[in-house]
């Protein structure tokens, strides 16, 4: 009868995403990146899982996903683990399945979640092979912008492309953030070649209002010492109004500032007091979108 190896190893990892609490676009660069000024801030709330069957002796990845379309060398768990193989030289043989729970397209950072988890679990088995936490997040930029700052793991001020991090307290404790997840897909490229074309075009008196149906849309609020702001809301709001009307409902229900993350899709709504974010969800849930309440 033949036998099955055994893994040395098993184990389920939670993948946190993040929202913007700002963020500012700047130019582009030559190499096709902009320069920004952003917030990030790490959520509980949706969360993937990584399951990890580590077996003896080297080897390769085999992935599997709960969406089968991401069951490519393209996945960035896939990316992350070869390009730490050819950095260090460790390659544990691994099964790997990834439970995808953070929406794709919704800038949460789910896939560059996703990586900075499969690079500090290669990272913290490597034993004299391991990076530094310099040369690990030198690695991660090469995946992804966003991946240093999910290596970190804590609410962090950024410049650069977002590589440039400086952990900060928001002063959030003891708030909770509802992140309602529509089932509009916004293109991360898109929405910077929107953004750009749009700064291209003469500015019309009060194109600034991102929404107009609530005063309070109108008024900054300020988080970190900074206002919430995110320049793609213009855009993004253009193309995809029902974002714009999410946003509206979230400031409705008593959310005190309400944003759209990243490129979006997603929107998020911070409030003061637990149960009035609880009710937001349950109001919110049952008209439709999948929305998640992450504590603070």
């Amino acid at each position: 009868m033949a036998s099955f190896p055994c893994p040395i190893e098993e184990t389920l990892l939670p993948v946190p995403c993040k929202v913007n609490l700002r963020l500012a676009v700047g130019a582009r660069r030559p190499n096709g990146y902009h320069d920004i000024d952003t917030f990030f801030l790490p959520l509980p709330e949706p969360a993937d899982v990584l399951r990890l069957r580590r077996f003896d002796g080297p080897g390769d990845i085999d992935l599997q996903c709960s969406d089968p379309e991401l069951e490519t060398d393209d996945n960035l768990v896939v990316r992350a683990y070869r390009a730490y193989a050819a950095a260090t030289g460790y390659a544990p043989r691994l099964e790997v399945h990834l439970a995808k729970h953070i929406p794709h397209g919704a800038g949460l950072g789910g896939g560059s979640s996703d990586a900075a988890v499969m690079l500090r679990y290669l990272n913290d088995r490597a034993g004299e092979a391991a990076l530094s936490p310099v040369d690990l997040a030198a690695l991660a930029l090469t995946l992804g912008a966003d991946i240093p700052f999910f290596l970190l793991g804590v609410p962090a001020a950024a410049t650069g492309v977002g590589e440039a991090l400086i952990p900060a307290d928001p002063g959030l404790a003891g708030w909770c953030a509802v992140v309602v997840c529509p089932e509009a897909h916004v293109k991360t490229a898109w929405a910077y070649a929107a953004l750009d074309a749009s700064r291209a075009l003469p500015q019309k008196p009060g194109a600034n209002l991102l929404t107009t149906a609530f005063d309070a849309n109108k008024r900054a609020f300020c988080v970190t010492g900074a206002p919430m702001r995110n320049d793609f809301e213009t855009v993004v709001f253009a193309a995809h109004p029902e974002l714009g009307r999410v946003k509206e409902r979230l400031l409705a229900l008593g959310a005190a500032g309400a944003l759209l993350s990243g490129t979006g899709s997603a929107v998020f709504g911070l409030f003061r007091k637990r149960q009035t974010a609880t009710l937001a969800l349950a109001m919110l849930t049952g008209s439709g979108p999948r929305a998640y309440l992450a504590p603070l």
